[in-house]
């Protein structure tokens, strides 16, 4: 067991994120825009406030997901490292009359994830930076933006206030030990925001946006065909994405896999038919 990944299971481990885009929407039509293309409700949202949400093809498929942070004058759009082209484009493709400027910020800033059962005990003192309530393996903690000339002292102060530095490799762990699926894996273009079970991206009472039909269609039938679970796997071997298998009698196909040292055994994220 990796010193990271028992300081996220156990402890508090700091995460360096800054590889994940981060894209600023500025300009009077901001909130407009975003909400209209985007599964959750954003025209509500106050400074300071945050949301998770899909962007969606008008066929319901899921493009791209986003954590969003709302800011006096402008939104901080916060997704995975391959998103962030893609993620303009579909905002300016919809952008028509609105006055909305994009800004790609991730060159220089900064992204530091705080994990673990022990990270809101650890706080840092104000500063030029801002917290968000987003985790990538689904334990307890925050993420905080800063410049990227800041992120080495942010980084001292954290692992004075007792956080260890955990990699990527052991949140990945841990995320699919939580049944937390990440874009690119296990969430995909041809995804359903039912087949994910991430239904904390999708507002039900906020109006038209982008895909809405469908997901409405769906919640109307009550169901899809497959959606996606932890499983757990004979023997200690991780199985390939794309596998397939029967689980309880019924079809999976696996998304990601790992080794949990937890649980001395492989266990993975898997559509399973229902």
């Amino acid at each position: 067991m990796s010193q990271g990944y028992e300081a996220l299971l156990s402890g508090a481990a700091w995460l360096d994120l800054s590889a994940r885009g981060r894209i600023l929407a500025r300009g009077r039509d901001r909130a407009r825009l975003l909400h209209n293309i985007s599964s959750n409700e954003v025209k509500k949202m106050a400074p300071g406030s945050s949301c998770y949400a899909f962007l969606l093809s008008p066929q319901g498929r899921i493009q791209a997901d986003l954590h969003l942070v709302c800011f006096e004058d402008h939104f901080l759009i916060d997704t995975e490292p391959d998103l962030r082209e893609k993620v303009e484009r579909q905002i300016l493709k919809y952008r028509v009359a609105d006055q909305v400027e994009l800004e790609d910020v991730t060159a220089q800033t900064a992204a530091i994830g705080v994990e673990g059962p022990a990270a809101e005990s650890i706080v840092l003192p104000g500063g030029d930076h801002s917290v968000a309530p987003f985790t990538v393996t689904g334990q307890p903690g925050y993420r905080v933006y800063c410049a990227a000339a800041d992120m080495a002292g942010l980084v001292r102060q954290l692992e004075a206030a007792g956080a260890r530095p955990a990699t990527l490799e052991d949140a990945r762990i841990v995320r699919i030990e939580n049944g937390k699926p990440v874009y690119g894996e296990d969430i995909r273009e041809t995804s359903l925001p039912q087949e994910t079970q991430q239904m904390h991206a999708v507002s039900f009472t906020k109006g038209c946006y982008i895909g809405q039909e469908i997901v409405e269609r769906i919640r109307a039938l009550g169901q899809v065909h497959r959606k996606l679970e932890r499983i757990e796997l004979e023997g200690a071997e991780p199985v390939a994405a794309g596998t397939k298998l029967t689980v309880g009698g019924r079809e999976a196909e696996i998304t990601s896999s790992v080794y949990s040292p937890r649980l001395a055994k492989a266990i993975a994220l898997a559509y399973v038919r229902g």
